[in-house]
């Protein structure tokens, strides 16, 4: 079956959602797909632990903010029960068990073939995330660990390894909450650390939500705005080596503009370390059958070890010339503008300081807003 539409948008979480809605605003004509049979459903795989990292005022999408009366900071379930209302709310209709298995520019409209066959549109938003695909790295004696071994993506809550020795590989805001939640969990708990780092507080003195500096600092050039928020790491955070962690040579907002990768907003894990309840080693050298070994040659037995090593868009899997927008691990090269490829925008792919779904809001718009012309 062929159907036409001026605009495919392929997924229906937080960004397809958004998009859509800013379309329905511009009185423009859509269709929406959805792999799943439900709207969010990344939000819903996420562990129970989850919360944003941003406050609620900042993460609300185009039209509709989040409860008043909910936390400061919403929770996995809170995001997903906002996602479905987001969907009422706007009267959003995806088309739920369709998954885009090949989306081509043929003669200057684009195919998308589906397992249900295929749609034609005048444009396309890809709107599948950021964390589509999950790295899994692999290192000598992997094959031979007796151990639980999943990647962050599996991981649910600590009530499995409560006393027992876990180690989460990596130590970004998944890996370091999910340490944090093992820690809570009465497990022995220990970090993989290969690469050095940059930590930020969530909340600064336990107040202040960092968020808005984030905002105002994201108008500067990287390295000005990290020397005005040095002054402010250094009194909330301190030096992070004293903890064994190695530091970036380069701030956090150059790094998220040169390497597209989010600082620690450290919500506790910083100060577990600091008591001792998180054990920070180097880089994993190889795997033993029970437990692994790591660069400095100590060797730890470890029940279980959690992969936190990142996800990859992996948009090549399904578009027919990625190579034109996409870097080489399928990564868009710009999202929320119009792509080299005429008639294709990517929503929801950009590292923001200012928080992802308030990135994913602006997004939406500036897409709609040219579609619209």
């Amino acid at each position: 079956m062929e159907t036409v539409t001026d605009t495919l948008v392929i997924g229906a979480s937080a960004a397809g959602l958004a998009t859509a809605a800013e379309l329905l605003r511009h009185g423009h004509t859509f269709e929406i797909v959805e792999s799943e049979d439900v709207v969010a459903s990344s939000w819903r795989r996420h562990y129970d632990r989850l919360h944003l990292h941003t406050p609620k005022g900042f993460s609300g999408l185009p039209g509709l903010p989040m409860s008043k009366s909910w936390p400061r900071y919403p929770s996995r379930d809170q995001v997903v029960e906002y996602l479905e209302l987001y969907q009422q709310h706007f009267g959003i209709r995806p088309h739920f068990g369709q998954s885009a298995q090949r989306v081509e520019l043929v003669d200057g409209t684009w195919e998308t073939t589906t397992n249900k066959g295929t749609w034609r549109s005048a444009n396309v938003v890809i709107a599948t995330g950021r964390a589509r695909a999950p790295v899994r790295p692999t290192w000598p004696g992997i094959d031979q660990y007796q151990g639980e071994l999943l990647h962050s993506c599996q991981y649910i809550n600590g009530d499995p390894w409560k006393g027992r020795p876990v180690l989460v590989v990596g130590f970004g805001n998944s890996a370091c909450e999910q340490a944090l939640d093992l820690v809570e969990h009465g497990a022995e708990v220990h970090l993989a650390v290969r690469s050095p780092v940059n930590v930020l507080p969530r909340d600064i003195f336990g107040l202040v939500p960092v968020l808005p500096l984030g905002i105002v600092l994201r108008r500067l050039p990287p390295r000005f705005a990290d020397a005005l928020a040095w002054p402010l790491i250094r009194s909330t955070v301190g030096d992070i080596t004293k903890q064994g962690l190695k530091k970036l040579p380069y701030g956090p907002n150059t790094q998220m503009a040169r390497d597209q990768h989010i600082p620690l907003l450290d919500i506790g894990t910083m100060d577990q370390i600091k008591k001792g309840r998180i054990a920070v080693h180097g880089d994993l050298e190889r795997f033993t059958a029970d437990g692994v070994v790591f660069s400095d040659r100590s060797q730890v037995a470890f029940d279980a070890v959690v992969l936190a090593t990142g996800y990859r868009a992996s948009v090549g899997d399904f578009l027919v010339g990625w190579e034109v927008v996409c870097d080489s691990f399928g990564t868009p090269k710009v999202s929320g503008v119009p792509t080299d490829l005429p008639g294709l925008y990517f929503c929801g792919m950009y590292v923001s300081p200012a928080g992802m779904l308030r990135e994913i809001g602006i997004e939406a718009t500036r897409i709609a807003t040219h579609i619209n012309g």
